[in-house]
């Protein structure tokens, strides 16, 4: 054989297997799994898969459990919609960063916060390793930090839409001008159409989306404003559920008589609607029955999403998880809002589907929506990220590992913890005071045990899960809603 026959065939053998190689890598990278992030503002634990409250209706969630694994006893970071969406993106705890309160989100990530001043957010994270990513709606406290989706749909303003004239509730409650905030905190039928709400074009979004053709596995972000009041959605989803079967949230006038005064001081929302208001006014069932209207349209939406995935070429190979930034009270402990490190404040849905995880699975055992992050890397074959400060719960889903031992801890403010294990929900405030409840015989957490000393030898062992680290308020977050949130800040930054 000629040199140059030899040569020509060294040539195209090498062409091949570099051509092959590449090939062998494209097709590596496209069967990572692609994400389906889904976040639903203010939801409680009232869904169908978990509590089944009031005879709700929620098909489209009994069918996302049906896809994978449930958790029962997930528990946010913080019980506020910014510090908590924030923990979920860094995966960092709000002790660590000081992101108490609500923070612009172009300053999550500053020069002047070193816990985060070079933090990877969670879709950057995917970017960094080959993923294509989109979001749209509430997914920050906002939407998102500038340029960090590559395609944005952006956020509506506000909780819309709104109706001419509120028909029940001002605002301002009993609030004081000037000291206290002003909510949206409001309930009716109103628009007509589910076409009119912000979610539903969300959605639109989303399912156009799932119909285009991808070179990259995507990451794919939803965010819900739904459930968030003002608890407005069209009259059919009213019409599901019939004032005379409401049913109401257990409730005990004389609850708070032995809560420590700094807790009294964080459960002093005077701009929300109290209880006893809403019995004298004969509002609470309306005020029920608007909020599971609510979680129902968010239902149709969600299902829509699924459908548009079943449909999709990306059916078989995408990641789902859905969560919600904290819980919500219905009138349990005195009023309707979330701003507690009590159970119904701190407890959320959390689910993911994935292709190699169990189908239909529920899990009881407490654990942090802090996981998302690792999670997510785990389910996807990528790399754990170091500064991550919770574990994956693939293990769990996947061989119940670390059931027994599993718990949560929620921060609210500098300094006021709540540690949730699978019998005890033990809280700490800034000033050592305590409360302690025994979920084996008192769910609803009406009986501060704290003080009992058959409990000491419990508490000192929740004591060591309390966080090592309480970093100051970060110069960025505030809360001004809260005077006790406002004093507290200026107090430990020495303003």
């Amino acid at each position: 054989m000629k040199k140059t026959q030899l040569l020509v065939i060294l040539t195209l053998i090498f062409i091949y297997s570099c051509n092959t190689k590449k090939k062998t890598e494209q097709k590596a990278e496209v069967s990572k799994p692609n994400i389906l992030f889904i976040a639903v503002d203010d939801l409680n634990n009232w869904i169908s898969p978990v509590d089944n409250f009031s005879n709700i209706k929620t098909p489209n969630f009994d069918r996302l459990a049906s896809m994978g694994v449930t958790f029962t006893n997930a528990h946010v970071q913080a019980p506020l919609c910014g510090p908590s969406r924030a923990s979920i993106m860094t995966g960092l705890r709000p002790s660590t960063t000081g992101i108490y309160g609500m923070t612009p989100d172009n300053q999550i990530r500053r020069a002047g916060n070193p816990a985060t001043k070079d933090i990877t957010f969670l879709p950057e994270y995917f970017e960094q390793h080959g993923y294509h990513t989109m979001g749209i709606g509430k997914l920050f406290h906002i939407h998102a930090p500038d340029s960090l989706f590559k395609e944005s749909g952006g956020r509506v303003k506000g909780f819309g839409p709104y109706p001419e004239k509120r028909f029940v509730w001002d605002g301002f409650g009993k609030g004081i001008r000037g000291t206290h905030g002003r909510t949206s905190t409001d309930w009716g039928a109103f628009p007509e159409q589910d076409s009119l709400m912000p979610d539903h074009q969300s959605v639109n979004w989303v399912t156009e989306r799932l119909q285009r053709n991808y070179k990259q596995p995507f990451f794919m972000g939803l965010g819900f404003l739904r459930v968030h009041v003002p608890l407005y959605v069209p009259q059919k989803w009213f019409d599901l559920y019939p004032l005379e079967e409401i049913k109401t949230p257990p409730y005990k006038s004389d609850d708070l008589n032995d809560i420590p005064p700094v807790g009294m001081q964080i459960n002093d929302l005077p701009m929300m609607p109290s209880t006893e208001w809403a019995l004298e006014s004969g509002e609470w069932k309306k005020i029920v029955q608007a909020y599971l209207a609510c979680i129902s349209y968010v239902d149709y939406e969600l299902g829509r999403v699924l459908d548009a995935l079943e449909s999709s070429k990306y059916s078989e190979n995408t990641v789902i998880v859905l969560w919600s930034d904290h819980g919500y009270r219905l009138g349990e402990k005195g009023t309707f809002a979330k701003h507690a490190l009590w159970e119904t404040a701190t407890k959320a849905p959390l689910m993911f589907a994935a292709p190699n995880l169990p189908k239909g699975k529920k899990i009881d055992a407490p654990v942090e929506l802090l996981s998302i992050y690792p999670t997510l890397l785990e389910l996807s074959g990528l790399p754990t990220y170091s500064r991550n400060e919770a574990k994956s719960l693939v293990s769990m889903m996947n061989s119940n590992e670390g059931i027994k031992d599993s718990y949560a801890l929620t921060t609210y403010g500098m300094n006021n913890h709540a540690v949730r294990t699978n019998q005890y929900r033990y809280i700490q405030y800034e000033d050592r005071t305590e409360e302690l409840y025994n979920h084996n015989n008192d769910p609803n957490e009406w009986t501060n045990i704290a003080g009992n000393p058959e409990y000491k030898e419990s508490i000192e062992e929740l004591k060591l899960l309390l966080p090592k680290t309480n970093v100051k308020w970060d110069e960025a977050s505030n809360y001004k809603f809260q005077p006790y949130f406002v004093e507290q800040k200026k107090r430990v930054n020495g303003q």
